[in-house]
């Protein structure tokens, strides 16, 4: 089924919308949450809250991408899951993950800060459209669905340490441009 038809499904209310969207997009979504929880239970608790979420949100939103859609929500509800579930503490991967491009990326803990975090995600876009497909596949894959280097390292036949220093160039690029433009860290 068409991403325009299983929108529409939702804007006339129709349960199987919900249906429609776990057969083609389950795996996905179970995926993004499973790399950032490592909990089976929890990412399937997270991509039924992401269906919750959706059909909440649709109508009065009419996304243009829904796949971007549905991977934003379980991508948000599983670090928000995480972080409830890991309060005062520090955990491995996800930890080091967040870490990573927590020292190039602003926080957005206040409200305040919502149209901020919106121009920071425009502007994180508009700087991975300049870079080269080996470079932005690589980006998305490790800080958005959260794949470990270890595992980018199997896919792509590159060693690990020669993946981790591509991404510490990246994100060095990726704060250069932002101070360049008055985005501060």
């Amino acid at each position: 089924m068409e991403d325009t038809q299983i929108i529409e499904l939702f804007w006339s209310r129709n349960e199987s919308a919900i249906q429609a969207t776990t057969n083609k997009y389950g795996r996905l979504l179970h995926s993004i949450a499973y790399h950032i929880l490592a909990n089976h239970e929890d990412s399937e608790e997270c991509v039924n809250d992401t269906c919750f979420k959706v059909w909440q949100t649709i109508p009065p939103q009419k996304p243009v991408s829904l796949t971007a859609y549905l991977g934003r929500i379980v991508r948000n509800l599983s670090i928000n899951r995480w972080q409830e579930k890991h309060a005062q503490k520090r955990f491995g991967d996800t930890e080091i993950l967040l870490s990573e491009l927590g020292e190039c990326i602003p926080s957005n803990e206040t409200v305040e800060q919502e149209a901020d975090a919106h121009e920071l995600a425009e502007f994180i876009s508009e700087w991975l459209t300049v870079q080269s497909q080996d470079n932005r596949i690589l980006f998305l894959r490790r800080y958005w669905f959260g794949d470990s280097v270890k595992s980018l390292s199997l896919q792509t036949g590159i060693a690990a340490n020669k993946l981790a220093g591509r991404l510490f160039r990246l994100r060095q690029d990726l704060k250069s441009a932002m101070e360049k433009e008055g985005i501060r860290p």
